[in-house]
């Protein structure tokens, strides 16, 4: 039990590097296994000869299991997910991480093609919305803020097209740090949010990246999409005869190819 809390906790707080941290984790899992065979052979053994000792050996048992857990709950993340520690909507040049101490020093990414992202995150595309940049920007900061991620820099729209851009980071239970880039492209009219995912010195990120971006691309849609319900009450009729008009739909990448 120590050698996985104090790990991950240690972890957490910087206070050991992601290879120790992988080193001792590992380690815990090996005597958490052992707690578990030796716990099952002194049950065996009780069972045969009646002695006691039984609330020892279940006390065992328990505790392995428990550190246990998290290795397999991992473990079918990792075969449910292909590796991978970076995914984006659009080519990661685009969206810079953040250059600062230890960057440089960081493994080279694990990339999935574009047909492995459409098959395993079908909604990890560019999103087009019917309202100005200024306006999705400003919903876009409200929910990184919103889902708690550490805001490292917000540059606004500005003139001529310029993309407004968000850097931020997240920290995974084991300790992992990942880095989120949001760009905003686009005019008075329509704006074109694209995001990116990255994980900073993790060997695999168990699909976190890829299930981060969906998520917040879905909780975007409908931000927009209450955002224009909004507009679309407080707008005076052009007429008494005309009717409502309707809310123009939100577009991605995959529904303007098709069209």
């Amino acid at each position: 039990m120590p050698l996985v809390v104090l790990s991950v906790l240690l972890h957490r707080f910087g206070l050991v590097s992601g290879d120790r941290f992988l080193v001792i984790i590992g380690l815990g899992g090996v005597v958490a296994l052992l707690a578990v065979t030796v716990s099952l052979m002194a049950l065996a053994r009780l069972w045969q000869t009646g002695d006691r000792g039984w609330n020892r050996a279940l006390f065992g048992l328990i505790l392995g299991l428990v550190c246990l857990a998290p290795y397999l709950w991992y473990g079918q993340l990792a075969l449910h997910y292909p590796p991978v520690t970076d995914i984006a909507t659009t080519q990661r040049d685009a969206l810079p991480l953040i250059f600062e101490a230890g960057t440089a020093d960081m493994p080279a990414p694990r990339l999935l093609t574009a047909e492995q992202i459409a098959s395993t995150f079908p909604n990890v595309v560019s999103r087009t919305y019917r309202l100005s940049q200024t306006q999705i920007f400003e919903i876009v900061s409200q929910l990184v803020e919103d889902n708690g991620w550490t805001m490292r820099r917000s540059t606004p729209p500005g003139g001529s097209g310029q993309p407004g851009r968000i850097n931020a980071q997240t920290m995974t239970w084991p300790g992992w740090r990942e880095e989120i880039v949001l760009a905003v492209t686009g005019n008075d009219d329509s704006a074109t949010v694209d995001m990116r995912s990255a994980s900073l010195n993790a060997p695999h990120d168990f699909g976190s990246n890829g299930l981060r971006i969906e998520s917040f691309l879905r909780a975007l849609d409908e931000a927009v999409t209450t955002a224009l319900r909004d507009a679309a009450g407080t707008a005076p009729p052009a007429a008494d005869d005309v009717e409502d008009e309707a809310i123009p739909p939100v577009t991605t990448e995959g529904d303007a190819a098709a069209t």
